[in-house]
This record gives structure tokens, C-alpha cells and sequence, in this order.
């Protein structure tokens, strides 16, 4: 029996991505690695999120410890089945809060600050290339734009 639905279980293709990251030639990967993997089969869990998949590993573990495809393959499908996920709406939900003139933009400024300061920071450059060509001539998003791009990535 397979461990996942046929629709979602295929093993060529997820294998060979998995195989992408094998930088030592073991058909294995570093726990480090397990997000990014994650992320090029068209998920987005939180750095959080695969900590916890993973067993809270230490620093070093995540670094040294490592993982063969078929221990991460229940590890993909525990993303895949997270209700936690947020939809196109959720997110957009959540923007809508800093749209103080109910037009369907926020500052992109603020939105900034946000990004680097709440939740998982992120770095400045990684916020400049995220909302690289977002702005409006007076500094504004369009944030169900930028939803729409985000999730298109």
C-alpha cells in the first residue's frame, strides 16, 4: 500500500528533486535542506514548521544530521495536509488590516517593517527582493496583487 494517494504520490519526479540536493552523492540530505526541498516541490512551510516535523534537532543536527527520501517523504505529506495553511483569502485577510484608506493598497513602507519585525523576520535584502517592481509611484501595494504574485512563486 502506499503511504500517499496515488495523485499525490509520485515518486520519479519527487525523488529526482530530492536527488537535487544530495550534495554528497549518500541519497541523502541535511535537515537544513529539508525546508528548501519542501519549497521546490511547491510547498511553504514555516522554518517552524519543519523544526517541528523534523524533532526540534540542535544547530549541529541540522547542519550534520541527515535524511534519506524515504524518511522525508512522510514528512512532505504532513505539510501537504496542514490545515494551518493559509488560502489566497486568508492572506489577504491579514493585509487588508494595514489598508487604512479602504482602497485596496497598504504602504509599502509599512509593509516593510512588518515583513522584517512579525512573525518570521525576514531579512532586508529578502523583503527589497520580495516586494522588488510591488510599488505604485507613491510607495503603495496592491496587496491582492501581491498575494496573487506571492503564492505564484
Amino acid at each position: 500500500m502506499l503511504p500517499f494517494p496515488p495523485i499525490f504520490y509520485n515518486p520519479p519526479d519527487y525523488k529526482e528533486a530530492f536527488g537535487l540536493f544530495d550534495r554528497v552523492g549518500d541519497s541523502k540530505v541535511a535537515y537544513d535542506q529539508v525546508a528548501d526541498i519542501m519549497r521546490a516541490l511547491g510547498q511553504n512551510p514555516t522554518n517552524k514548521t519543519v523544526i517541528k516535523i523534523l524533532g526540534a534537532p540542535t544547530a549541529e543536527e541540522m547542519a550534520n544530521k541527515r535524511l534519506d527520501f524515504e524518511g522525508f517523504l512522510p514528512m512532505l505529506q504532513t505539510v501537504v495536509n496542514d490545515p494551518q495553511k493559509g488560502s489566497f483569502d486568508d492572506y489577504v485577510e491579514g493585509l487588508r488590516v494595514f489598508d487604512k484608506e479602504g482602497n485596496g493598497t497598504v504602504m509599502g513602507a509599512e509593509l516593510r517593517i512588518v515583513l522584517q519585525t512579525l512573525g518570521e523576520k525576514m531579512k532586508e535584502v529578502e523583503v527589497d527582493a520580495l516586494l522588488q517592481g510591488q510599488e505604485d509611484e507613491n510607495g503603495c501595494i496592491n496587496y491582492e496583487a501581491f498575494v496573487k504574485h506571492i503564492m505564484s512563486v
